[in-house]
């Protein structure tokens, strides 16, 4: 696998228009992360396939991170992501529709303002 692209400075209407290929990978991520978290419900505590299922899980969020971070974007937490603007990041987490949040780099998720 080779090393994600570095982050870069987005306008909005570009950052907006990879939120359907962000969107589409984290709804396949979520959708295999469901059925990994179903097998692990009903395995044993002691049973070494729960261990493996974790270590799934763990990858498939990895996987997840790089296929957003290829894109440019900066992931932040899981199906959290940001789009470095030069002033701060446009803010998108699932399930969002669109690119509707900004941040300044200080404040954080927390600081998040809705963009008109």
């Amino acid at each position: 696998m080779k090393p994600p692209p570095e982050p870069r400075i987005f306008r909005f209407e570009d950052a907006s228009r990879l939120i359907p290929a962000v969107r589409d990978h984290t709804r396949e991520a979520i959708e295999k992360l469901t059925a990994i978290q179903m097998a692990i419900e009903i395995e044993d505590d002691g049973d070494p396939s729960r261990e493996q299922l974790r270590e799934s899980a763990a990858e498939l969020l990895e996987e997840w991170a790089h296929k957003v971070r290829a894109l440019g974007a900066e992931v932040k937490g899981p199906w959290l992501v940001d789009f470095d603007s030069g002033a701060g990041y446009y803010c998108w987490k699932w399930p969002e529709e669109g690119l509707g949040f900004f941040h300044g780099y200080e404040e954080g998720f927390s600081g998040r303002i809705r963009l008109q």
